[in-house]
């Protein structure tokens, strides 16, 4: 792809996230859009939004677990930011119409109190530059129309973030054993799916390992103060107007949003 292809592509997804309106699939229109192209195009919109005076204060991984790697029919995680205007309390109200397709899923967040730098960034290192970890509450959100997209597509549209709900930090130590750690998804009261952590490939600090590394080439690190969503326990459920969904994460407690 073209730089003009590119920016062009990033003000198609721009738009139709600004519009709530999904658009037809990139990798139609621009078939020679393969992962680099999509990050560079994820990057632009990136730099977009922090001139327009965002604050990036996290990062996503998604796809991580097989449920949601079937779902989509993919077979490698991706990654995403998370900005200031992401990020919702636990027990928040939002409007469905915020989003174009939104669905919910159950993740651990990580704080990090020390810098996760890669290449050669270890499980260890995550344990060891993490503050505190928190039940959390991803909410996705496809720009492309109908949730028909390829890998490319995913990356270029933010690894399909859409905001984040974080339930109260716990202080980090080596008893919290995230691998084994069961979580419930709920709507309306009524648990429609669970998991564990070791659904995020194998443990969530593996996941957090595997983003440092892979930021790396972008040049960025994971800074001191930062939170990275790790990946789902469970595949992703739709939500609309009057839903009210929860997660309880064994050990971290419970986080929940409901749409209007």
């Amino acid at each position: 792809m073209t730089g003009v292809n590119i920016n062009r592509a990033a003000e198609l997804l721009y738009n139709a996230r600004e519009a709530r309106v999904p658009i037809s699939p990139l990798t139609e229109r621009y078939p020679g859009m393969d992962l680099a192209a999509a990050y560079a195009v994820q990057q632009v919109n990136l730099r977009r939004r922090l001139t327009a005076g965002a604050v990036l204060i996290g990062h996503k991984i998604g796809l991580t677990s097989k449920p949601m790697q079937d779902l989509l029919g993919v077979d490698e995680p991706d990654f995403g930011y998370l900005l200031d205007d992401m990020v919702l309390p636990n027990g928040a109200t939002v409007a469905a119409s915020k989003f174009c397709a939104p669905r919910v899923e159950p993740e651990v967040a990580f704080l990090l109190g020390k810098r996760l730098r890669g290449p050669g960034v270890t499980v260890e290192d995550v344990r060891a530059a993490t503050e505190a970890v928190a039940p959390a509450l991803e909410i996705v959100d496809s720009r492309i129309a109908d949730w028909k997209l390829t890998l490319a597509d995913t990356v270029a549209d933010n690894a399909s973030s859409g905001a984040a709900v974080l339930g109260n930090w716990v202080p980090y130590s080596a008893d919290i054993d995230l691998a084994s750690a069961p979580a419930s998804l709920s709507l309306n009261a009524t648990e429609i799916d669970s998991g564990l952590g070791s659904a995020v490939m194998g443990d969530p600090a593996v996941a957090v390992a595997w983003l440092a590394n892979a930021v790396a080439s972008f040049g960025t690190e994971i800074l001191p103060g930062q939170f990275v969503m790790s990946g789902s326990f469970t595949s992703a459920a739709f939500v609309h107007p009057g839903y009210h969904t929860a997660t309880t994460i064994s050990g971290l407690g419970d986080v929940s949003v409901a749409f209007e």
